[in-house]
């Protein structure tokens, strides 16, 4: 690292030596501030679009007292400069750990967002467990910290830098690019590293309810990270339109001055963003299972162009009576809307009764509605759902307009998404499992198709106990069934622990086998946690003394008597990033050879295509 570091420029273009005098005194004015502590951290809220609770904290290092720097960007950048970006970063990072564990933020369910910088990871002499070091000796959960790599600073060599990502992923942490748009990694970056969570730079959230390209830059980032089921978070709210536009786009966490700033104390997980604090009191219930999408229900209503006249317009409404709203269109663009009621009661009614005289001799785009809602049509029922609950009452039944990709492809009216909601649940009751209430085989099947459809990469994990049988004959079906709603909970709580949201899964395929559906970064962790748990309930499902004997006798399949192991979960995932997988039938073929393979270890074991992890073996070789 410090080979490539000998030669610099500064912000001002000027290329400059590391050993001029000029550069040593800013190298001795930094190691000076890390001697005297002179850095303090502020935190500021990222929230939850869907309900305007606290979903994390963001600590930011903020320097007291006098100093030579214009702010802490130029600190950072200065800091790789002179060769101690690894000092400061790292005694920020501490800073970060301890002041949110003094305040209380975690462990609860708020997450914090630290920055890590990438001249830190792939400095050689960076020890990297000094992170673990930090959470354990404070009591901040692993899985709680998500650290935000910037993408401003330039990466010489990827497969280091990546080598040290999936360190970091592999010991629980969560990863996020940081500044995305703004650096040198763009694309690259998000492909090398797949991260858990982008924050768009600040520079595409300002004015971006004004700037079209911004809107669009946006929302395909957007649309792109969804699809790939990767968290999206808008920092640098500023205004109250940046942030309709910013819930117009479906964008799950909200960042900004606007919302709060940063502060050197917080309420904890009981802020709530005033503005949506109503849809979190009235909040639409995630259904288990399967997510159909808005695009699934969506009807094409045929267009009129911006430059089409009101006349046009009005003729389309009368002769339709059932059309209830008319997208307006320019080159698949969607542009605008007019919806039937407001249109001809204001615009054709009018309130004295002139509008059609006033407004007959107009186009189109001199009446539209520029405010409503367009969502894409990989967009769940119910986030759609939770989008409406943040409209103006005088909007709430105005139809949807859907994309896919940003063009034009039909609209939903609010009666449509509620009886497909309807009839999603009832569909969803009669198809899960008895026993553990999980989503059953048909909605397993339509799901991974769904996906398999959609091109997206993910993984399946095939769950099966170890010796169930013998279990239920020795210890009775009542405690097999128990084991079954137990294995059911830890999987359920499983997934939700590492995300949220509707792209992970759990099904019920029958009996003892069960089925996570997952994003391929997180399906290692999952099943690591799953093991645990499930393995710290053995004592309770086999009892004191069995337990204490690590056996118990039973009868096998030939029935004769043989002495059992404990319970033990074999799980074999299948990744479609790794096979060419074009059907439900090959990739649960190739899911019960994977997880036949683990099996045959014995114990509790994971077989992942033709990388193993046992009980023993935690991190992958």
């Amino acid at each position: 690292m410090t080979v490539w570091l000998k030669w610099q420029i500064n912000d001002k273009g000027e290329t400059f030596n590391d050993t001029s005098e000029k550069n040593k005194a800013c190298r001795q004015g930094i190691l000076n501030l890390l001697d005297n502590k002179a850095f303090t951290i502020h935190f500021q809220p990222i929230f939850s679009s869907s309900d305007g609770t606290v979903f994390g904290y963001e600590a930011l290092t903020r320097i007291k007292g006098e100093h030579p720097f214009t702010d802490i960007s130029e600190l950072f950048r200065k800091a790789v400069w002179t060769d101690t970006v690894s000092a400061l970063d790292i005694h920020c990072r501490e800073n970060a750990i301890k002041q949110a564990s003094t305040l209380g933020l975690t462990p609860g369910k708020a997450n914090l967002f630290i920055n890590a910088c990438p001249e830190t990871m792939m400095d050689p002499s960076h020890k990297a467990d000094i992170t673990d070091k930090l959470a354990e000796e404070w009591n901040v959960p692993k899985e709680r910290i998500i650290l935000e790599i910037t993408e401003e600073s330039a990466i010489y060599d990827y497969s280091l830098f990546r080598q040290s990502i999936e360190y970091y992923r592999s010991r629980g942490y969560k990863i996020a690019i940081d500044n995305f748009g703004a650096g040198h990694g763009g694309l690259k970056m998000l492909s090398i590293i797949e991260p858990d969570f982008v924050k768009i730079d600040r520079y595409f959230i300002s004015n971006i309810d004004k700037a079209i390209v911004k809107s669009n830059l946006v929302d395909s980032i957007a649309t792109a990270c969804h699809r790939i089921g990767i968290k999206v978070i808008s920092v640098g709210i500023e205004r109250h339109e940046e942030l309709e536009a910013i819930l117009n786009m479906g964008i799950e966490l909200l960042q900004g001055d606007y919302l709060q700033k940063p502060s050197a104390m917080t309420d904890g997980e009981n802020t709530v963003i005033p503005v949506l604090q109503s849809k979190r009191k009235n909040s639409v219930p995630v259904i288990r299972g399967e997510q159909s999408l808005i695009g699934e229900i969506a009807d094409y209503v045929e267009p009129i162009l911006p430059s089409s006249s009101v006349m046009t317009a009005f003729n389309r409404f009368i002769k339709a009576t059932s059309l209830r709203g008319l997208p307006v269109v320019d080159n698949e663009h969607v542009l605008g809307m007019l919806h039937r009621n407001w249109f001809l009661e204001n615009q054709i009614l009018g309130r004295c009764g002139y509008g059609f005289a006033l407004n007959s001799y107009k186009n189109v785009s001199k009446l539209m509605e520029r405010q409503f809602m367009l969502v894409e049509s990989t967009t769940t029922l119910e986030e759609v759902a939770q989008r409406i609950k943040a409209r103006k009452s005088e909007f709430l039944y105005d139809d949807i307009c859907i994309t896919t990709h940003g063009k034009y492809f039909g609209t939903v009216a609010i009666s449509a998404l509620l009886d497909a909601m309807a009839e999603r649940s009832l569909a969803l009751a009669k198809g899960a499992n008895p026993l553990s209430g999980l989503p059953g085989n048909e909605f397993i099947q339509r799901a991974i198709e769904k996906k398999l459809s959609q091109n997206m990469h993910f993984d399946v994990c095939y769950v099966d106990i170890n010796n169930f049988k013998p279990y239920n004959d020795h210890y009775g079906f009542e405690k097999g069934d128990n084991v079954i709603r137990v294995l059911a909970h830890i999987l359920e709580e499983t997934v939700k622990v590492f995300d949220s949201g509707s792209f992970n899964f759990v099904g019920h395929i029958g009996g003892d086998d069960f089925i996570i559906v997952t994003r391929s970064q997180i399906a290692i962790p999952v099943c690591e946690r799953v093991i645990s748990r499930f393995e710290a309930q053995l004592q309770d499902l086999h009892g004191s003394d069995d337990f204490m004997k690590g056996q118990y006798i039973s009868r096998n399949r030939k029935g004769e008597e043989e002495s059992f192991r404990l319970l033990s979960i074999s799980i074999g995932i299948v990744s479609t990033g790794v096979h060419m997988v074009e059907s439900y039938a090959q990739l649960a073929s190739i899911a019960t050879e994977v997880k036949k393979a683990a099996k045959m270890k014995g114990g509790s074991w994971v077989e992942r295509d033709r990388r193993r992890m046992g009980k023993e073996e935690l991190i992958l070789p």
